[in-house]
């Protein structure tokens, strides 16, 4: 299914813009974290945050004295992106030096989610997307934490996704230059585990820990 354009979510090269549901879940997925833009008291900001997606809605939380949240809570205007850097793209002339991504925008107005029924799924869906496997290990969170915690939605009605992939393109008479050109592959990658030095000795680290990475 493809989301219709905006005027605000029109991509202006049409040969990276992706307007298909399937393509902007999966960024908003991959990514761990997103940038929120906001207005507040007449000065522009934009916080990283943490994200989730529950089919077509995004969610935010945090804490209830956090400014950005004290905000989110009165449904401005916002917009939200993401971003994942593939690649460094080197070609044979500065001007043509560029980066493989993958990138998305969101418009929209966010909605505080008040019943703790559903707040709570959604901070067990933030564990699960940050670490899979992770939340049946854990003890289950009391209520006063889930009081304690805003989450907001955020509708996907108005999204749309940006991606650069391939080789340099250059102008045709500089592929004969003797100059090297290609791509340098960059990912986000996990280091080995560190245990908490106050975990009682003897603990074993549990499979989904040591997925994570692989």
């Amino acid at each position: 299914m493809t989301l219709p354009p905006s005027a605000r979510t029109t991509v202006r090269r049409d040969d990276r813009a992706a307007y298909d549901r399937q393509t902007i879940q999966s960024i908003l997925d991959e990514a761990f974290y997103a940038h929120v833009g906001f207005v507040s008291e007449e000065a522009p900001f934009v916080i990283p945050m943490l994200h989730a997606r529950i089919d077509e809605t995004l969610y935010l939380h945090g804490g209830p004295a956090a400014r950005i949240m004290r905000t989110l809570k009165a449904g401005p205007e916002i917009c939200v992106t993401v971003t994942l850097l593939d690649g460094l793209v080197l070609a044979r002339s500065a001007f043509h030096h560029s980066a493989n991504y993958r990138s998305v925008v969101v418009f929209g107005r966010p909605t505080p989610v008040t019943d703790l029924a559903e707040r709570r799924a959604v901070l067990d869906a933030y564990t699960d997307k940050l670490v899979p496997g992770r939340r049946p290990h854990l003890r289950e969170m009391t209520d006063k934490e889930v009081r304690g915690t805003v989450v907001v939605s955020v509708p996907l009605a108005e999204a749309s996704a940006k991606v650069r992939s391939g080789g340099p393109v250059d102008e045709p008479e500089d592929t004969e230059l003797d100059i090297w050109a290609g791509v340098i592959p960059l990912a986000l990658t996990a280091g080995a585990p560190i245990a908490d030095p106050l975990m009682r000795p003897g603990i074993p680290r549990p499979a989904h820990v040591d997925r994570i990475g692989r």
